[in-house]
């Protein structure tokens, strides 16, 4: 009989730092081929406007195969209900029995996205970030923040979003936070993306955008841009000229990116090619791949992988047992 943990249960089992780490692994094995990641699934709903994830796979010779299927309603705060919804299927690679089922309301989903802009992060920003920029201010918003605190020295924030209450919200929301109080980072409200771009080189966009918010003449020169919000068709927050300005554009998964990340437009209007981009994880293997000095322009389009979604449900699994044991 399969265990069924609610999320108060599954929060008692994810370790930021470790998931950090289990993340950066997941990168490193994803691009050596040793994970098979089909496709995602998509469904996409006009009315009410919604977008369905479902995204599956398995680390070849391991214990687990994992489904985690994640949603996005976006009208569902104006009736009263969270935007997003989900849970993960764990199954036996060895015997196709279901060993698990997370209702973690898509806040694996959360964690792991978050980890990886810190991954990210760790791999491609400049040694000395001058301030952290931070596009968007739903939940993904405040996790890239919270774990980004493990990876960069920083003291500075600025917050940009369309919606002033929702900025001042959010930024009343974190400091409230016992980890953003003990790291002692001051958040400020970024009046305009010009205000943002111009005193942070370490961007992270987390908007469901279906074009540009970030224009490539706004980017100064050693900056850092990991956009996390193009995970569907039609979505992208970065100016495809941009790309091209950067010097070096980095996937999660280059199959994906091209698909329907940022990288996408850029490369349908000729503007890099894509033998130029470098998947994140081939460059954890051979970080001679990355940022050479603080000059140089990266951008890391992350889609979210399958990988990532195994990765924390073993932490998940392997915790509950290990606490479990008789």
């Amino acid at each position: 009989m399969a265990q069924i943990l609610n999320l108060e249960e599954i929060k008692k089992y994810v370790d930021a730092d470790e998931l950090i780490k289990a993340i950066e692994t997941g990168f490193s094995i994803y691009s050596s081929g040793k994970v098979v990641v089909p496709p995602v699934g998509f469904l996409n709903f006009d009315q009410p406007p919604a977008d369905v994830h479902i995204k599956y796979g398995y680390i070849t010779d391991d214990d687990y195969y994992v489904i985690k299927i994640a949603s996005g309603f976006y009208d569902n705060p104006q009736i009263g209900l969270p935007m997003a919804d989900g849970l993960v299927l764990v199954f036996s690679q060895k015997t196709g029995q279901l060993k698990k089922i997370l209702i973690d309301e898509c806040w694996l989903t959360e964690m792991r996205t978050a980890a990886a802009g810190a991954v990210a992060a760790k791999h491609l920003a400049p040694k000395k970030v001058s301030a952290i920029g931070i596009v968007g201010t739903g939940s993904q918003a405040r996790y890239q923040l919270e774990l980004h605190r493990t990876v960069v020295d920083c003291k500075t924030c600025y917050v940009w979003g369309r919606n002033k209450d929702k900025v001042d919200a959010m930024i009343a929301d974190l400091n409230s936070r016992k980890s953003i109080q003990e790291w002692g980072i001051d958040i400020k409200a970024a009046k305009d993306m010009d205000e943002l771009t111009s005193n942070c080189n370490l961007i992270v966009t987390t908007t469901s955008a279906r074009g540009p918010i970030i224009w490539a003449d706004q980017v100064q020169k050693g900056t850092h841009i990991t956009a996390m919000g193009s995970d569907d068709h039609g979505k992208y927050e970065l100016d495809p000229a941009l790309l091209a300005k950067a010097d070096i554009v980095v996937a999660d998964s280059l199959s994906q990116c091209i698909d329907h990340g940022e990288c996408c437009p850029a490369v349908k209007e000729g503007l890099i090619s894509e033998s130029s981009i470098i998947e994140l994880g081939t460059l954890i293997n051979d970080p001679s791949l990355g940022r050479l000095n603080d000059e140089q322009i990266t951008i890391a389009d992350q889609t979210g992988v399958a990988i990532h979604d195994i990765q924390i449900a073993k932490m998940v699994d392997k915790a509950y047992e290990k606490g479990n044991e008789k």
